[in-house]
């Protein structure tokens, strides 16, 4: 996969995520981030890995995101190792 592919589906779940009313919350909290950062850096790489990160912490969140915009449910994964790098160690 491609740094661009991560990219838009990375974008794709962070569009699912702002449309969760009881799990965005968790998500600011969790980053410390607020709604003009989200339009801010939702281009940055850095934070669309939060994203991913995030998102991937629940199968059940995984489940939900990929059914409702057309992803296999490897796909979040395969971009945040895209979008992280090659220099990020991975222990599991």
């Amino acid at each position: 996969m491609k740094q661009d592919a991560a990219e838009v589906i990375a974008l794709k779940c962070l569009t699912w995520l702002v449309g969760q009313d009881s799990l965005l919350p968790v998500f600011l909290s969790s980053t410390g981030a607020d709604s003009e950062e989200l339009q801010r850096r939702a281009h940055d790489p850095d934070f669309l890995t939060s994203v991913l990160e995030f998102i991937t912490l629940d199968d059940t969140w995984v489940v939900e995101c990929c059914d409702d915009r057309d992803l296999r449910y490897e796909m979040p994964m395969m971009a945040m190792a895209v979008l992280q790098g090659a220099g990020r160690t991975h222990w599991t």
